[in-house]
């Protein structure tokens, strides 16, 4: 069995992408624990098409736009940001780095990025907060005991934590085959350290064995009320894939919400969020916020999302990958390329903000006829 590195003081030659530190990662991440962060559900369906969706498009760029004051800053919610790519809440970010969620709260704020932390995060959304004076959200998944909630919620507010993002998609998860087979186990060293104090484990954390008694704790819309009556934090929902439920949330006064399908690790063969997100931008309308995760691992991809109606994304295996190879600095510098891609993308498109980033520049992709021996110049 080859020896694992360890985590790196500079960025390898070899790195020139974002994606790159994909196939790298998996010289830093213990095989077992690198088939969980990989794998999505069940027969990891969603997993895989999750990427196929962004090649169902190609980029149609326009000509002679005037770029010469080209930026990707860009408005979301009514907050200013210097880009649309934040960094996903994902859970239990020692499995790969001793730093941690520590680590990307800190490569956020070296690059101007957005953190959203994870209720199940194994450093406390305290001690993450006070490692950088970056803008951040909190997560949360709601608790058994709505006391427990509620000062999850309290917490995170006197930390400065400035939104909160309820996922509602993954009242119960199911490992992949492949993390099964690989024998994944969360380490004893390694918990959802926020929730020590409640005595209580949540639902998303708890293996699937009793399922319809870790139903009985699932939220509903009266869960959801209830907690906006709580705080005065902005509310985001995640795990949106239906329009009729976007436009219920919206309804609701609900902030904005996060298309997505938890990266495949929810219910296996489930839409892609690319797939689903036109026609949630369709039910709610042009200004209502809209972000994306699950399957982006390029600028051009986040272009593609951004042209179907995203104001911006979330990035969660390509962080966690970053994280394992190089620490702080390998989000930052994954974060940093990834942006670089997206201008690269915009320029060559012809765009000179993300609010010109819009349908016209997409087109559906067809498979390329076969055309006897006939060679294509590589213009």
């Amino acid at each position: 069995m080859t020896n694992l590195l360890k985590s790196l003081t500079s960025i390898p030659a070899d790195i020139v992408t974002a994606q790159d530190y994909e196939a790298l990662a998996q010289r830093f991440i213990p095989a077992p624990t690198y088939a969980y962060i990989a794998g999505g559900s069940a027969q990891d369906e969603t997993l895989a098409a999750n990427r196929a969706a962004f090649s169902q498009y190609v980029i149609c760029p326009r000509l002679l736009r005037d770029l010469s004051s080209a930026t990707t800053h860009t408005i979301i919610a009514g907050k200013q940001f210097a880009h649309p790519i934040l960094l996903a809440p994902v859970a239990y970010q020692r499995l790969v780095h001793p730093g941690g969620e520590i680590d990307s709260a800190r490569a956020a704020a070296a690059t101007d990025s957005t953190l959203i932390l994870s209720t199940l995060s194994s450093h406390s959304l305290e001690d993450v907060a006070a490692a950088t004076p970056a803008n951040k959200w909190f997560q949360l998944y709601f608790q058994p005991v709505r006391e427990h909630t509620l000062d999850l919620v309290k917490r995170a507010e006197a930390a400065g934590y400035s939104a909160l993002v309820v996922t509602l998609d993954a009242s119960i998860q199911v490992p992949s085959r492949r993390a099964q087979h690989a024998g994944f186990y969360l380490p004893p060293e390694i918990s959802a350290v926020n929730l020590r104090s409640y005595c209580s484990e949540s639902s998303a954390a708890a293996p699937a064995k009793n399922i319809f008694s870790l139903l009985r704790n699932a939220p509903n819309w009266q869960d959801l009320q209830w907690l906006q009556a709580q705080t005065k934090l902005p509310i985001w929902v995640k795990g949106v894939l239906h329009p009729e439920d976007a436009k219920a949330l919206k309804a609701l006064g609900i902030t904005g919400i996060v298309v997505s399908n938890h990266g495949g690790r929810g219910l296996d063969g489930v839409a892609t969020s690319m797939q689903m997100l036109p026609l949630i931008r369709g039910a709610v309308g042009a200004e209502f916020p809209l972000l994306l995760d699950s399957g982006i691992r390029s600028g051009k991809d986040i272009f593609k999302a951004l042209a179907l109606g995203a104001d911006g994304v979330l990035i969660g295996r390509l962080q966690i990958y970053a994280l394992s190879v190089a620490g702080a600095l390998g989000v930052a510098h994954m974060m940093k390329l990834l942006r670089e891609e997206l201008e690269v993308c915009m320029a060559m498109a012809g765009c000179s903000a993300i609010s010109d980033i819009d349908t016209t520049y997409l087109m559906p992709a067809v498979s390329a006829p076969t055309i006897g021996a006939v060679h294509f110049s590589g213009e």
